[in-house]
């Protein structure tokens, strides 16, 4: 595929607003967001040649690569050490985020999760929202957010 400018102009303009959207729902920090957001069309723009519409739409195409810059920033940034310490009931979790290697763990558990389960544990532990609060930006009920919380936190001390 040939990228002109006027195709990236117009990949920008019919994506940029969405891509924005999703990233300042899950940083929650609109400076962060765009940010994030320019990182995330320059690699579009670097990698537009090898987009092939046959196996998937541009679209699929620009929020895969979101989500993957998305997992990357959290994965390799080292603000974890603020994770709030009600992060789970056990302290065997607590205990063990005090050490680098286990909050590599965590960023490795983190990806492995379904992402709906992962956004939980985000919107809660790091940027500190009720779960009624994350029921309705998720746009579920109170009830299936504490269902995936439990589920998450399952999954997280199995891969502990």
């Amino acid at each position: 595929m040939i990228a002109t400018e006027e195709f990236k102009a117009e990949i920008y303009s019919k994506y940029q607003h969405k891509v924005l959207s999703y990233l300042n729902g899950k940083v929650n920090n609109l400076t962060l967001a765009e940010d994030l957001c320019a990182d995330v069309f320059l690699k579009i723009y670097e990698k537009l040649d090898t987009f092939d519409e046959k196996k998937a739409s541009i679209s699929t195409w620009i929020f895969t690569i979101t989500r993957n810059l998305l997992t990357d920033y959290f994965r390799t940034r080292k603000v974890y050490d603020e994770i709030p310490e009600e992060l789970s009931d056990s302290s065997s979790i607590e205990e063990s985020l005090c050490n680098e290697e286990m909050l590599e763990t965590l960023a490795a558990a983190l990806e492995r999760l379904e992402e709906r389960e992962r956004d939980i544990i985000i919107f809660h532990y790091y940027s500190g929202m009720t779960l009624t609060a994350i029921a309705e930006r998720m746009g579920i009920s109170y009830a299936y957010v504490k269902v995936l919380h439990n589920k998450a936190l399952s999954n997280m001390k199995k891969l502990f």
